[in-house]
C-alpha cells in the first residue's frame, strides 16, 4: 500500500524507477475513497485531475517532490480552482494565479489533490465555523479536528495525502496537529511567501506544513521557504539544508519550559508532557524553568491585533468584483451590507465588528495601540528567555480534542485553546507540534518554540523524539 509509505519513501521509489507517479496517485485516492465520507477533509478534491497530471509527469533528480500528493488549505490560491475560504462570500471565485507556495511545489514535481476544509477566513480553533460542513476528528469521530486548518491537518492523519499546507495566524497549524496526532510546523515570520493566501491577520499569518514524519515536513520546508519578491514581508536569509540538520544529535541543547504555562493542564496532557522532558533529559539536554511574565496577556493582545487586522482586510468583500452578491438590494450602502451580511458567518462578522471597534476613533489608543505595545513586551521576553536556553518547550494544547459543540456557545473558552501558541505569530517566532502521547485514547502534542529562523533545531528535536517514540507510528482507528 503505497499511502502508508512517507514522502521521502516515494520519491526514492520513483527516481529509482521502481513505481509510477500514477501508481502513487491512485493507491492515495484509494484511501481518500475510503476516509472522505467520515472525516470530510476536502471542500474541492482534486484527485482527477491529479490522476491525469501523474500520468504525464517525468520523474527527475530536479525535482524534490516529484509524484508526491499535497493537499492545500482552501485559503491558498491554486490556479483554475475555487478558492472559498470556507465563506458563503467567496462563491463562484476561481483563483486566476498559483500563490507562490503551490508554484514552488508545482516546480519540485508535486501534484496538488485538493483543497481542505477550515474555519471560515482562518477564523477559529475547531473547524467547526466553515460555512459548508464540519471535518471530523479520524481519532474520534465526534470530536473536533482543531482550526483553522482542521482539514489540513485531517488529510494528513488519515494518509488521503502524505503532505499538506495550512497556515497559522495564532495556532491554526499546531492545535490541529496536536489534536489529530501529526507533525505541524508554523516557520518564523518572513520564512514562507505569504503571496497568494488570503490575508486573515497579516502581521500574523504564515504558511507552514503538516506531515507524519519529520523528514517529510524538512523535505517540504526546503521547497516552499525562501524570498519571493512578490512578499515584501519574506527574509532574504539563506534556506538550510534541513534534511541534513534534522539528524543532528540534541545532546547538550538547552531547553526552557514555561513556568506560567504549567497550570490548568488537562492530566493526561500534563502527564504525556512531562514525560517528553524526562526523556530530553535522558537524551543530556538541559531542562530548566523559564518566565515569560507577559505570555498571560496573549490572548487578549492578539484579540484586538487580529480581529483589527481583519476587520481591514475584509473590506475588500463588497459584492462588487468577485464572490458572493445580495440579490436583493435598494442602493449601493445595501447591497455592501447586504452582501456582507448574508455572505459572511458569525464567527468572522464578530471578528470584524470588534476590530473596527477597535481601530476607531478614540479607542485606537485605548485598544489597538496598548496592545502593539504589550506585543513588544511579549517578544522582549522571549528575546531574554533565548539568551539563557535554545528551545522553550510547551504543551501545545491544554487538552485534547474537544466535542463537537463543545465551545461554540463561548467564543471565549474557544479562544483560550490557543493559549500555548498566539504568542508565537505576536512574537514572529517559529513554534511545532509534535505528537508525544495519547491521553484517553487521544493525540497529545507537544509545542518547541524556537529563535527567529531557527526551524532546524525545532525539526532536530522532532527526528530525534520520532526515533525513540512510536506514537509518530500509531494510526487513528479509522
Amino acid at each position: 500500500m503505497l499511502w502508508k509509505k512517507s514522502a521521502l519513501e516515494l520519491v526514492e521509489l520513483l527516481r529509482k524507477g521502481e513505481i509510477k507517479p500514477k501508481e502513487v496517485l491512485e493507491s492515495f485516492f484509494e484511501r481518500f475513497t475510503q476516509t472522505e465520507e467520515k472525516v470530510r477533509a476536502y471542500i474541492t478534491p482534486l484527485y482527477e485531475k491529479a490522476l491525469q497530471e501523474a500520468e504525464n509527469l517525468k520523474v527527475s533528480e530536479e525535482m524534490p517532490l516529484a509524484g508526491v500528493p499535497v493537499a492545500i488549505k482552501d485559503n491558498i490560491n491554486v490556479l483554475g480552482h475555487p478558492t472559498t475560504c470556507a465563506s458563503k462570500i467567496l462563491q463562484g471565485y476561481v483563483s486566476p494565479y498559483d500563490a507562490t507556495v503551490v508554484e514552488r511545489l508545482k516546480r519540485a514535481g508535486a501534484i496538488v489533490v485538493g483543497k481542505t476544509n477550515m474555519d471560515e477566513f482562518a477564523m477559529g480553533s475547531s473547524t467547526e465555523y466553515s460555512a459548508f460542513f464540519k471535518t471530523r476528528n479520524p481519532w474520534d469521530l465526534e470530536r473536533v479536528p482543531g482550526g483553522s486548518s482542521g482539514g489540513s491537518a485531517v488529510a494528513v492523519a488519515v494518509q488521503s495525502s502524505p503532505l499538506s499546507l495550512g497556515s497559522d495566524t495564532g495556532g491554526s497549524i499546531r492545535q490541529p496537529a496536536s489534536f489529530c496526532g501529526v507533525i505541524g510546523l508554523k516557520p518564523t515570520y518572513g520564512r514562507v511567501s505569504r503571496y497568494g493566501l488570503v490575508a486573515f491577520a497579516s502581521s500574523l499569518d504564515q504558511i507552514g506544513p503538516f506531515g507524519r514524519r519529520t523528514e517529510d515536513v524538512a523535505l517540504i520546508m526546503e521547497v516552499i521557504s525562501g524570498h519571493d519578491p512578490r512578499d515584501s514581508t519574506s527574509s532574504k536569509r539563506p534556506v538550510p539544508k534541513f534534511r541534513e540538520e534534522v539528524k543532528k544529535e540534541i545532546k547538550g541543547l538547552r531547553i526552557g519550559y514555561v513556568r506560567e504555562f504549567m497550570e490548568g493542564l488537562e492530566e493526561g496532557v500534563s502527564s504525556a508532557f512531562q514525560n517528553f522532558l524526562r526523556e530530553l533529559q535522558k537524551e543530556g539536554c538541559e531542562v530548566e524553568e523559564v518566565s515569560l511574565p507577559h505570555v498571560k496577556h496573549s490572548i487578549p493582545c492578539y484579540y484586538i491585533i487580529a480581529p483589527s487586522e481583519a476587520s481591514s482586510n475584509l473590506a475588500r468583500y463588497d459584492g462588487v468584483r468577485f464572490g458572493f452578491r445580495a440579490k436583493e438590494y435598494r442602493d449601493l450602502f445595501d447591497m455592501y451590507s447586504k452582501t456582507r451580511d448574508e455572505g459572511f458567518g458569525p464567527e468572522v462578522k464578530r471578528r470584524i465588528l470588534l476590530g473596527t471597534f477597535a481601530l476607531s476613533a478614540g479607542y485606537y489608543d485605548a485598544y489597538y495601540l496598548k496592545a502593539m505595545k504589550v506585543r513588544r513586551l511579549i517578544a522582549q521576553d522571549f528575546e531574554r528567555v533565548f539568551e539563557k536556553v535554545d528551545l522553550v518547550a510547551t504543551p501545545t494544547s491544554p487538552s485534547p480534542a474537544f466535542k463537537f459543540g463543545e465551545k461554540t456557545s463561548d467564543p471565549i473558552s474557544m479562544y483560550l485553546s490557543d493559549i500555548f501558541t498566539v504568542s508565537v505569530n505576536l512574537a514572529g517566532l517559529p513554534g511545532i507540534s509534535i505528537p508525544v502521547g495519547l491521553s484517553g485514547g487521544l493525540p497529545v502534542g507537544g509545542q518547541l518554540i524556537g529563535r527567529a529562523f531557527d526551524e532546524a533545531t525545532l525539526l532536530r528535536v522532532s527526528y530525534w523524539w520520532e526515533q525513540i517514540y512510536k506514537h509518530y507510528q500509531i494510526e487513528p482507528p479509522l
